[in-house]
Parts: C-alpha cells; sequence; structure tokens
C-alpha cells in the first residue's frame, strides 16, 4: 500500500495549501449539505456529517461556517441537488485511479472528468474497471514526532482497540481499520492521549504500480488537476512511486 501511504502524507501536507486555493470550504460544503440530507443534523447520530465536520476542522474550517452551512439544509434555504458519483479510470503507466465527485450537473462533471484524464495521459474507464483493485478501510495518521510511547506501545494499542493493520511510513505511522470500527479505533486512541493528524474511511489499494520519471510527474500532475476540480471529494490510486520523487514534491 505504499503509493496510498505516500500520497496520504502528500495530502496531508498540501492541506493548508490547498484551504488557501479557495476550494476545500466549498466541497466541504457539498460533503455537508448531502450529508444532512440523507442521515439529518446531529452529528452525533450521523456519521458521515461526523467525519465531514472533522474534515472541515482539519482544514481549519471555523464551526461558525459549519453550523451555517447545516442551517441552510435544516432551513431550506439550500435546494442544489448534489449527485454522487464515482469515477474510474488509468493513469500514466496503468495506474489505477478511482474518484468520488458531487455533483448537480453530471454531464458536465463527466465531460471534466473525461478531459483531465486525456490532458495528463490518461483516459477514463467503464465502471467497475479499477474497482476490484481497491478496499473500503478506515485509515489513521499519525506524526511519530508527536507520540511519546515507543512503536511496539502504539502497536499493541492499535491492535487492542480493534486495528487490522499497523505501519511504519517515513515520519509517520499509519493504522488500518474495518470501516465501521474507525470511530471506535479513533476514539480509543485518543482516549490514551495520542495525537491523530487524519482519520478518513478510504479505498486502499490491493496492489501498486511502480513508476518513475516523467510517468511520475504526469500522475501526479493528473492527481492535482482531479483534486483541484470543485466537484471532485475524493481521489485514490495505486501508484508506487521512488520516496526520493515524493519528497521532491512535497517540498
Amino acid at each position: 500500500m505504499s503509493g496510498h501511504s505516500k500520497w496520504a502524507n502528500i495530502k496531508h501536507k498540501k492541506a493548508k495549501v490547498d484551504a488557501q486555493r479557495g476550494n476545500i470550504f466549498s466541497k466541504i460544503t457539498r460533503e455537508i449539505i448531502v450529508s444532512v440530507r440523507k442521515g439529518g443534523p446531529n452529528p452525533e447520530a450521523n456519521a458521515r456529517l461526523r467525519a465531514a465536520i472533522q474534515r472541515a476542522r482539519e482544514n481549519n474550517i471555523p464551526m461558525d461556517n459549519i453550523n451555517r452551512a447545516i442551517a441552510r439544509v435544516t432551513k431550506g434555504q439550500d435546494d442544489t441537488n448534489y449527485e454522487e458519483l464515482v469515477y474510474e479510470g488509468y493513469g500514466p503507466g496503468g495506474v489505477a485511479i478511482m474518484l468520488e465527485a458531487l455533483s448537480d450537473n453530471r454531464n458536465r462533471t463527466a465531460s471534466d472528468v473525461r478531459y483531465i484524464f486525456s490532458k495528463h495521459g490518461g483516459s477514463l474507464g467503464e465502471a467497475g474497471c479499477v474497482s476490484w483493485l481497491f478496499s473500503k478501510k478506515g485509515y489513521i495518521l499519525i506524526d511519530r514526532s508527536k507520540v511519546k510511547m515507543d512503536e511496539d506501545e502504539l502497536m499493541g494499542l492499535a491492535i487492542e482497540a480493534g486495528a487490522v493493520d499497523f505501519s511504519r511510513e517515513g515520519d509517520s505511522y499509519e493504522i488500518l481499520t474495518e470501516p465501521e470500527d474507525l470511530e471506535e479505533v479513533k476514539g480509543f486512541l485518543e482516549s490514551k492521549g495520542i495525537p491523530l493528524s487524519m482519520s478518513e474511511v478510504t479505498m486502499v489499494p490491493q496492489s501498486t504500480v511502480s513508476i518513475t520519471g516523467h510517468e511520475a510527474e504526469q500522475t501526479l500532475k493528473l492527481m492535482d488537476a482531479l483534486e483541484e476540480h470543485e466537484d471532485v471529494q475524493k481521489v485514490y490510486a495505486n501508484f508506487d512511486i521512488p520516496e526520493e520523487e515524493m519528497q521532491k514534491r512535497a517540498q
């Protein structure tokens, strides 16, 4: 899962830059709107809304803004019909890519996504062409420098909490859970005073494709372009790029 791991780290380091681009609030607002419509305005009873609020706070969005977005739905002030869409395709070197979108215009979004793929050396595929390569998992990222206990002790706590995998990737620890166990594992670790850098339900690749040089650069540009599109919520891929190339990109 090294491609997933390294990309997750880069996404985390890019968070503040993304927030400055101005579209992250729009994306999260859409997710909050859909979450409230599907599960109600109470985050304690709506796991999807709870995750959206967490994502908002990780991106330094004030609670006042979050509450206003929730109120817009409950008061009937936003009647935009967002459709949940999944697209699948291939990037340079045969990298498998999946993305989730919330769109008020399916045709526009499909056209935009197809153009982005082709512009960066990839191709949009049919439904199901790469989804079988990914498994839905809960994902927790922890900054090693902020953990006072040693690796074995932390791994023991993660396993005790119900994690299915624990690994060290560079300057971070990564923990995988079953999707339905993420909140419980997260809560247990936080109760032990362990600071979490990120937690989310994600798609983890079952195998990776090694790419370097031009293919690696093209792939990262494709990932950036997809993530920057206003309708796209999340992007997943199974690339594996050498650490030194990823570090240059992260700087």
